[in-house]
């Protein structure tokens, strides 16, 4: 008989999946907690093992596809008697937990609580629809949202008529009726609508790669960020010296520790200083209830580039952590992301990211922002500079800082002054050790 496999539950908040990668064609035969396929969500990339040994029988959704939690990932022929109760073989999989980068599988000899599978992607109601019922998982209600798409005009081509990402985008996408044109008394009105997409021709030799998995991931992301907040770039220029030859102290401390001592810790722990002086900063914007989020908690994402893409790892808890426990975590959480064992933990929760590219950190640069935070540092090279002092030309260590950020809910003046927080304690380091708790 054949067992249905749907996409299991991988990860709070997360309500489908984008299949990257199958590891099994279909006539394949499997054996338990075979790798299968890797599905990548909004939190990280995952690699899902085969709940039992059989065949594979019919695979339901390519790479590239988007999964829904709970849908029917695959089918496999487990051999089990055609006489046995469809309940049972309708049954869902208790499946261990997907092997999410650095999560410990069955194979690896620990015990892994097994975790029961969604009965189906979750029936939303659209509380905006006057009319009926609405079949949505909340990323797609989310989504029509942010396109100013009413639901319950949307024709569902999913399962059970629910109304899918892609019927909402070519909603948008579509020249509206006259009927559409026509708001609702008292409804908000609609937003702009999307630009149709691009087409490009043909016209040399060319290479073309699907866009998918992390890098579609990035632009969606990206552009989201850019269609949603109010960007505004703010940039100083810090004299470094006095931090420079605190590092060059410190440096062969740390070593005996085993911790490779960059400037990155000093950074954190004095942009997350400055955070607690100006918590608007260290905020979020609900859309859903319009309400300003500001963060007790300080969870530092570190962007850098990884072997497929950019990659925001998260130092949670920054402002509890000393500089040797920073380089510590910061080192750990870029060998994570080189190796490709980073958690689900690792790389999501960020409350203000921080973007530097190291010794090829340029002289100025727009961050965008992560959405949907309010702001981002980018730091750039650390270099000696002819500067004045006392009337004489001399040479000292400086460095630039950019700060974007949203201007829906932070003012410049704001950002100004905590870029300004944040320079006065790089370049008095031993101030940044006051401000500790």
């Amino acid at each position: 008989m054949a067992f249905s496999f749907h996409l299991p539950d991988i990860g709070e908040g997360v309500v489908e999946g984008e299949i990257v990668k199958w590891m099994v064609s279909e006539g394949d035969d499997v054996e338990l907690d075979q790798p299968m396929v890797e599905v990548m969500t909004d939190k990280a990339t995952v690699e899902i093992p085969s709940p039992r040994k059989g065949k594979v029988r019919k695979i339901h959704f390519g790479e590239g596809e988007i999964c829904p939690v709970g849908d029917v990932l695959l089918e496999i022929d487990d051999g089990a008697a055609a006489g046995a109760s469809p309940a049972a073989t309708e049954q869902r999989a208790e499946a261990a937990p997907p092997r999410g980068n650095g999560s410990p599988g069955p194979r690896d000899g620990a015990a892994v609580p097994q975790v029961a599978a969604v009965a189906a992607a979750p029936e939303v109601v659209d509380a905006s629809a006057s009319v009926g019922r609405v079949l949505a998982t909340p990323a797609t209600r989310k989504l029509a949202r942010r396109l100013g798409v009413e639901l319950h005009r949307v024709s569902g081509t999913g399962r059970r008529g629910r109304v899918t990402s892609g019927d909402v985008r070519s909603y948008a996408e579509a020249p509206p009726s006259a009927e559409a044109k026509a708001p609702a008394p008292g409804a908000p009105a609609a937003r702009r609508e999307a630009p149709a997409p691009v087409r490009v021709p043909i016209e040399g030799e060319e290479e073309r790669v699907p866009l998918r998995g992390l890098r579609k991931r990035i632009a969606d992301n990206m552009a989201r960020s850019v269609g949603t907040a109010a960007h505004f770039t703010y940039v100083e220029e810090i004299d470094v010296s006095e931090l420079v030859a605190l590092r060059a102290r410190s440096k062969e401390k740390a070593a005996e520790r085993g911790i490779k001592l960059t400037y990155l810790p000093f950074i954190v722990k004095a942009i997350t200083a400055g955070l607690r002086k100006w918590p608007q900063l260290n905020a979020a914007l609900d859309e859903t209830t319009q309400e300003i989020v500001r963060k007790k908690y300080y969870h530092l994402g570190i962007a850098a580039q990884g072997p497929q893409g950019l990659t925001v790892t998260v130092v949670r808890d920054a402002d509890k952590r000393s500089i040797f426990d920073l380089a510590a975590e910061i080192e750990r959480l870029g060998n994570a992301v080189q190796d490709g064992t980073a958690s689900r933990e690792d790389l999501s929760g960020s409350t203000f990211t921080i973007t530097s590219l190291g010794k090829l950190g340029g002289v100025l640069a727009t961050p965008i922002i992560n959405h949907p935070e309010v702001g981002i540092v980018g730091v750039h090279k650390i270099e000696e500079r002819p500067v004045v002092k006392d009337g004489a030309v001399a040479v000292a260590w400086r460095m630039n800082l950019s700060i974007s950020l949203d201007h829906r809910l932070v003012d410049g003046w704001d950002g100004a002054m905590f870029l300004q927080d944040v320079k006065a304690l790089l370049e008095d380091p031993t101030l940044m050790f006051m401000e500790m708790v």
